[in-house]
């Protein structure tokens, strides 16, 4: 085959080439407009991404004397572990943006819940809060031993819940802090009878991967693109009958489980000794009138209760049902018991609609709270400075020494060991602080404790931190 370089005609040496003749083109509005870059297809766009762009291992655990095997993700190699618990329908990788961020601070370990991702159990349905509570344990002992680091459990939505009751059980001796992502029980409980319209109203099968993500992004579940990449094909199943992709977790079938996730969570999570740190996407409220009828087994009167978390029990003429409204949440964080974040411009998952964001939190979260890889960690500071503020003009202090022990704070933080600012430290009760200083005219004779933070601090539920 000839070259086609053979049909061209050469020119002499010392010929020079005319420049050809090109027709006049009008001035155009739009010349000086750069050229727009080629655009990415659909596919292309929407194209999966490995979780080895985020976390530096996967592997799979085995649950002695079970059938039990669950897919875990990590990421680190130094500082405390933080522990993350995804919600309902969602996988490991939920986390995996943010793991990114966070393992350049501390170690991250994110699992496949029963029933979601890679995992696989003898009963994928049973997402009863005990049988997950126990597969938690069952995964950090396999991982750690008996001898865990020091774990901040961070969980979103339904792995919030998770983490709320695994803290509550008191068997954690490690669990240094307590994150929880967009969860707060008046808000579940008033969604839960909605929640199967929810579930059979979306999408439920998918030709591609690439259309479940570009449908995820789209209908605003997550808005978060790179998110959506790396943690939506984890959720999906290929079903060879039907030659398409279905969810990977039947949560319609689980309905039976839905109410225990959330009854008494805000209880559990304020009664918890660590520090805490609640994320609300938006500006979501505390506190929410509930339809509790539904949720009753009889499905009769509630009659008051007792319960410090319910601040109204009524019955409905009108509507006929029962509402409850719930306040300890926010009466606690009105008494400094928890942090609260309320982040903005995001949807319900908070860690992959904004990763970065979310990540500094975290990150904040242990920097603040002095959390290491063996716990608190307490600095080479000589003193811990608190204030007491008695309302009126004036403000007495206490200052506590190094080398006390943690029941001598506690005393503090109750009121049996106060004094006055730059005294040594004397055993003075509350009603010794109220004589200090009259009150000003109408106002209660209370106790406002606020921090000054110089090296080692207390935190106000008397713990270190």
């Amino acid at each position: 085959m000839e070259s086609s370089s053979s049909h061209m005609a050469s020119l002499p040496e010392n010929a020079t080439e005319e420049p050809s003749q090109q027709q006049t083109q009008p001035d155009s509005a739009f010349a000086s407009v750069p050229h727009r870059p080629p655009t990415k297809s659909s596919s292309e766009k929407y194209a999966p991404l490995d979780w080895s762009q985020y976390f530096d291992k996967e592997e799979d655990v085995a649950i002695p004397e079970s059938n039990d095997v669950f897919h875990v993700y990590s990421a680190g190699t130094e500082g405390p572990v933080v522990f993350c618990l995804h919600g309902g329908g969602y996988s490991g990788l939920s986390f995996a943006v943010s793991a990114s961020k966070i393992k350049e601070k501390a170690r991250v370990v994110a699992m496949d819940l029963r029933g979601h991702g890679k995992s696989s159990t003898e009963n994928d349905l049973d997402l009863s809060v005990e049988t997950m509570c126990n597969d938690v344990f069952a995964i950090i002992k396999e991982l750690y031993g008996n001898s865990p680091p020091a774990m901040i459990l961070v969980g979103h939505s339904m792995g919030g819940s998770i983490a709320v009751h695994v803290a509550a059980r008191r068997s954690l001796s490690t669990l240094a802090g307590l994150v929880v992502v967009d969860v707060v029980e008046g808000t579940a409980m008033a969604s839960l009878m909605h929640m199967q319209k929810i579930l059979s109203n979306r999408m439920q099968h998918f030709s591609s991967i690439e259309k479940a993500i570009e449908w995820s992004v789209r209908a605003g579940s997550l808005r978060n693109i790179d998110s959506a990449r790396v943690s939506i094909p984890s959720t999906l199943k290929y079903n060879e009958s039907k030659k398409c992709y279905l969810y990977r977790t039947e949560l319609e079938k689980t309905e039976q489980y839905w109410k225990g996730w959330y009854e008494g969570l805000s209880d559990k999570f304020l009664s918890s000794p660590v520090p805490k740190l609640l994320l609300l996407a938006g500006t979501d409220r505390l506190d929410r009138l509930v339809n509790v009828e539904h949720l009753r087994d009889n499905g009769g009167k509630c009659g008051s209760s007792k319960n410090e978390n319910v601040k109204l029990d009524m019955w409905s003429p009108k509507k006929g049902y029962h509402m409850r409204r719930y306040w300890s949440l926010t009466i606690g964080q009105m008494q400094g018991k928890f942090q609260m974040v309320v982040v903005r411009h995001t949807g319900h998952a908070i860690q992959e609609d904004v990763p970065d964001e979310f990540a500094t939190l975290i990150v904040n979260f242990i920097s603040r709270n002095r959390i290491g890889p063996n716990g608190v960690e307490l600095g080479a500071s000589t003193s811990t400075w608190l204030k007491v503020e008695v309302f009126g003009p004036k403000r007495l202090g206490v200052r506590a020494r190094k080398g006390r022990s943690e029941e001598f704070f506690q005393d503090i933080m109750k009121g049996k060991k106060v004094v006055k600012m730059g005294m040594d430290v004397e055993n003075k009760s509350l009603q010794d602080i109220k004589k200090a200083k009259k009150p000003l005219d109408g106002e209660e004779n209370s106790i406002n404790w606020e921090e000054k933070r110089e090296e080692d601090t207390i935190d106000n539920n008397g713990t270190f931190g």
